[in-house]
């Protein structure tokens, strides 16, 4: 009854945040602290919001839990908690994600300033960027400026981080993380 209680204050806790009087309530139901309370609905939101976001298996919820020392009844009635939330922890976590800008389109110029009053023979590249984003529904643009070595050293820098993205750690991460 006590991992019941605790599991339902940490549903609640994610829901709707903190609920200092259900812990005191459940802390003089089950004759413990409230800080014992607190610390338990914290630490059990925590195993549950992280679970849930991997979106771990049932074998490997119970192989993480395991390593706890836990009784086996203990380990089923977490697993059967998490199981039974997943899905509604997931949409809370999503809800509370940030919406990030999605890339639209690039529009690009190069300019090229050949002489000036001071200096009659000089070359001076400048690449023009203006990145459209969609966020909210809405478009934004961004307005950049660089020489063309800063954008080569950034184009470089991106192609070795999809290079990377190729090898299988970060496939085993990636696939973790769906």
């Amino acid at each position: 009854s006590a991992v019941g209680e605790l599991g339902r204050l940490a549903v609640e806790l994610l829901r709707r945040g903190a609920a200092p009087r259900a812990c005191e309530a459940a802390a003089r139901k089950l004759n413990v602290g409230v800080e014992t309370i607190q610390h338990g609905v914290e630490g059990l939101t925590y195993l549950l919001t992280e679970s849930s976001k991997l979106m771990i298996s049932e074998i490997d919820f119970q192989d993480s839990i395991h390593v706890l020392g836990f009784s086996d009844e203990l380990n089923k009635l977490l697993l059967q908690l998490y199981l039974d939330h997943r899905k509604e922890i997931r949409s809370i976590l999503s809800e509370l994600a940030p919406k990030l800008p999605s890339y639209h389109s690039l529009e690009w110029r190069l300019d090229v300033q050949l002489a000036s009053r001071s200096l009659r023979q000089q070359i001076k590249p400048a690449v023009t960027l203006k990145l459209h984003l969609n966020q909210n529904e809405e478009q934004t643009a961004q307005v950049l400026q660089t020489d063309p070595s800063t954008l080569l050293h950034l184009i470089q820098q991106l192609e070795q981080a999809l290079g990377e993205m190729k090898t299988n750690h970060c496939r085993r991460i990636v696939r973790n993380m769906k």
